[in-house]
């Protein structure tokens, strides 16, 4: 019986390393998933399919774990925070995320997407109170170290930036995600429930920006069903899944430290199936990024 305890915490460790992994592997494959479906839809269109297919996962989801019913007990002001924080994400952070993709290869607009957690630190300084340590400071420079080296893919003595309006719009998306997650700080509602509501009032938004800048998505098939993959992974079925890893673990470090296989995993898919020549640069920069947020998560 004394080894019963110790059985039971390793089988929750097992099952959290399946889940954090079968969530590093969804990641992995989103920004493929990106580039595909922007190859038939523009970026507002593609955020209206995938938004309506998060939605209804997400419903579908609470309804499974018996959820749904905690939705009549939401006080009007939390309402009013899962609607707000909507606006935030998913409307404006996958419009600008979207957009950067259509404009830069898959294998500079993922990286520089892993520069969130450095702006997150920078954010909490006059948001949160809080004070950046000298660790933090180092973690920062050599993580912008590796997004100009990603950007200007090894041209450093001209600096020339690619596309810097794509790069500015990766960088942002960055910000917005940020803000997006120190506003979830002070929520007290389930985050599923919580990010089923942010989705679900930005339905709305998204659908009126399409009709005003964009149009209605084209009937093509493989546009829809890349939009729609995205939908249930990247914006439902990844975020329970990392849910349960992070409850079910001994150890957030651990699990944590899984998410920097995501972008090498990612690169290969991008390669093989988008057919992009990663660049040498490339890697480079993306373990300069990873290096800084190795850095400051070990000083956290």
């Amino acid at each position: 019986m004394a080894n019963a305890p110790l059985t039971d915490n390793a089988a929750r460790q097992r099952k959290a390393y399946i889940f954090g992994l079968a969530t590093v592997l969804i990641w992995s494959t989103v920004a493929t998933a990106f580039k595909i479906a922007l190859r038939h839809l523009d970026h507002l269109q593609l955020l209206l399919v995938a938004d309506a297919v998060s939605v209804l996962t997400l419903a579908l989801i609470l309804a499974c774990q018996g959820k749904l019913t905690l939705l009549c007990a939401l006080e009007r002001r939390e309402l009013l925070r899962c609607a707000l924080l909507g606006a935030l994400n998913p409307f404006i952070y996958y419009i600008v995320l979207f957009k950067a993709y259509s404009l830069l290869p898959a294998q500079v607009a993922q990286p520089l997407n892993y520069t969130w957690a450095i702006t997150l630190s920078l954010l909490s300084v006059p948001l949160l109170g809080q004070k950046l340590t000298r660790r933090d400071l180092t973690a920062i420079c050599v993580s912008y170290a590796g997004v100009v080296v990603l950007s200007t893919q090894g041209k450093l003595t001209d600096l020339d930036f690619g596309n810097p309006l794509g790069v500015a719009l990766a960088l942002g998306s960055t910000l917005i995600w940020a803000l997006y997650w120190i506003g979830n700080t002070k929520s007290a509602t389930d985050p599923v429930l919580a990010l089923f509501l942010n989705f679900a009032f930005a339905l709305p938004l998204v659908l009126v920006a399409t009709l005003l800048f964009s149009g209605l998505p084209p009937a093509n098939a493989e546009g829809l069903l890349a939009a729609a993959y995205v939908g249930v992974f990247e914006m439902g079925v990844s975020f329970v899944l990392w849910l349960s890893a992070m409850r079910l673990t001994l150890s957030a470090a651990k699990i944590g430290n899984l998410i920097f296989l995501s972008p090498f995993l990612s690169l290969i898919l991008i390669a093989t199936i988008l057919g992009e020549s990663i660049h040498a640069t490339t890697y480079a920069g993306l373990v300069l990024i990873l290096g800084g947020n190795l850095l400051q998560k070990r000083g956290g």
